[in-house]
């Protein structure tokens, strides 16, 4: 028995041994995750922190303060205008300094965004300040270390609202899709004087009243003679008031005595009325519109109205749009293996719409060579590229930005499609530049969710109010990442439209905005945030969207 009871023990021993090995284990996988988020949330915080600074940094030495408020060809930007938005590089510059970054392991494509329709070759780059000894892989560590969608937008926005901005004095017949640098104030009372505001008659004290004779009060004509107790006398509207005047009578409210000259009231009289009073509108001295307004056709009209002949406004923030990838074509059926560009003749327009000064589109093809040519001649605010944001043989954005010096913002966000966006900024105060995932609906993600944001913050605009409205039905999501789905406005709702896949425009065509889904989806009735299309509510839709 002593044997058996022995052999009992060291079984019991063993089992309590794995037992205490298991707990140990369960421990340090719960705190290796717990290290695992910490450390992501320290590193999207150094990142904001170090972007913020390095913006500071170089409006410093530029000596302005952070917080002041068609394709054409060849290798370089052709001439234009030298852009007012800060001081210009010495000739010959090119932004080629800071040191080279080492290479990054080469990650595997993200599921969902491998190919497209417009040469996407996708995947997850390893963000700044991540370590990147080991490849990455599409396990949970891996997702982590994309930045999540709220911070990288909210990111963007910031950088843009940080960017000095210099401003200049342009006619309003120049000023419209521009913002006020400096407030409209009121150079004069409006009206500047008591005027008429219907045409019929101005009377003086209690009727009936003596009709004056002669063709009465017109705009434009300079003083009118005081009007005695008792008598009245044809006006026109927009007409000077005379003095001492009590009332204006519209003509359908008025009839007149031919024969014996006197006009009567077919109804009451009230002192004052129908006379707009000097001072009504504003008083001189009075703020009229704020800086950071954008100006449209109403602005425009406000601002002669109260005597501007000119307006202070940020200039349009400068774009170049550089599409990459020898796969694809600009006119004609796709065939052997070549496929139609997307994506150039839609980024255009679309950043104009949202107050872009678009320098051009020019095709690169895959050539490093070239996208290094355009990145460090340019003098654009900001440089958008298409494709070539993995790692893939013929992806040139990292290499290309890593050999020239630049600062990597965000490299991959938590969002589908579109999650290998990236925003830089390129080295010596050079422009940013957001690279998009070549699939034509990721790259639209990439465009709301890096370049209106960082677009509306050096342009001046004020930040858009998000609203939020409930789905009709519900939305499938992602397991861990933000999805953005086209969807359509109907009545007290929002309904998702199919073809909403990376490489599909047939959804987003179609769309008023885009729903903003969590992970895991959402249920029928729950509300979302709807990321507004910037011609959704122009009917009919003109291009620029007055800008």
């Amino acid at each position: 028995m002593e044997p058996r009871t022995a052999e009992a023990e060291r079984s019991a021993e063993a089992e309590r041994a794995a037992e205490e090995e298991r707990t140990a284990g369960a421990e340090r996988t719960a705190e290796e995750l717990r290290a695992a988020e910490e450390l992501r949330a320290a590193d999207v915080e150094r990142a904001v922190e170090q972007a913020l600074a390095l913006v500071g940094r170089q409006a410093q030495a530029a000596h302005l303060p952070p917080d002041r408020s068609d394709e054409t060809g060849g290798s370089a930007r052709p001439d234009g205008p030298a852009r007012p938005n800060g001081p210009a590089r010495p000739a010959g510059s090119a932004r080629t300094g800071g040191p080279a970054r080492p290479a990054r392991p080469a990650p595997p494509a993200a599921p969902g965004e491998t190919s497209g329709a417009n040469g996407a070759r996708s995947g997850a780059p390893v963000p700044p300040g991540r370590p990147s000894a080991a490849p990455l892989t599409s396990t949970p560590a891996h997702r982590a270390r994309a930045t999540p969608w709220s911070e990288a937008r909210a990111l963007a926005e910031r950088l843009g609202r940080a960017a000095p901005r210099a401003a200049h004095r342009l006619p309003l017949d120049r000023s419209l899709g521009h913002v006020l640098a400096e407030a409209v104030v009121a150079l004069t009372d409006l009206p500047s004087f008591d005027t008429s505001a219907m045409d019929g008659w101005v009377v003086a004290g209690p009727g009936p009243w003596n009709v004056r004779e002669g063709e009465g009060l017109l705009a434009g004509r300079g003083t009118a003679e005081p009007l005695p107790d008792g008598e009245a006398v044809r006006i026109a509207t927009g007409a000077r008031i005379p003095v001492d005047a009590t009332a204006v009578i519209r003509s359908e409210h008025a009839r007149t005595d031919v024969a014996k000259g006197m006009l009567h009231g077919t109804r009451e009289v009230v002192p004052g009325q129908d006379i707009r009073p000097r001072g009504q509108e504003c008083r001189s001295g009075d703020l009229l519109l704020p800086v950071g307004t954008l100006v449209t056709p109403p602005v425009l009209g406000l601002a002669a109205a109260a005597g501007y002949d000119a307006l202070v406004a940020v200039p349009r923030p400068r774009v170049d749009v550089l599409v990459l990838g020898d796969e694809l074509l600009t006119g004609g059926l796709p065939h052997d293996g070549l496929i139609r560009d997307a994506l150039g003749p839609m980024l255009g327009p679309w950043l104009r719409s949202l107050g872009a000064e678009v320098t051009g589109t020019r095709r690169l093809g895959d050539d490093a060579d070239a996208l290094r040519e355009a990145l460090t001649t340019s003098d654009a605010d900001l440089i958008l590229t298409t494709g070539g944001t993995a790692a893939g043989p013929v992806d040139h954005v990292h290499p290309v930005l890593a050999g020239t010096g630049a600062e990597l913002l965000v490299d991959g966000v938590a969002v589908r499609p579109g999650h290998p966006m990236l925003l830089a900024r390129l080295a010596d105060g050079g422009p940013y530049l957001v690279g998009l995932p070549g699939n034509p609906l990721a790259a639209v993600s990439g465009l709301l969710t890096l370049a209106e944001p960082l677009l509306r913050g050096i342009a001046g605009r004020l930040p858009q109010d998000a609203y939020r409205a409930p789905v009709r039905e519900a939305v499938q999501g992602h397991p861990h990442d933000t999805r953005l789905v086209p969807v359509v406005h109907h009545t007290d709702s929002v309904v998702a439209l199919h073809y909403n896949g990376p490489a599909m425009l047939r959804g987003i065509a179609a769309a008023d905005g885009l729903a903003v889904v969590p992970p895991g989806g959402v249920r029928s009735g729950t509300e979302v945030e709807i990321l507004d299309l910037p011609w959704a509510s122009a009917t009919p839709w003109t291009e620029g969207c007055f800008t």
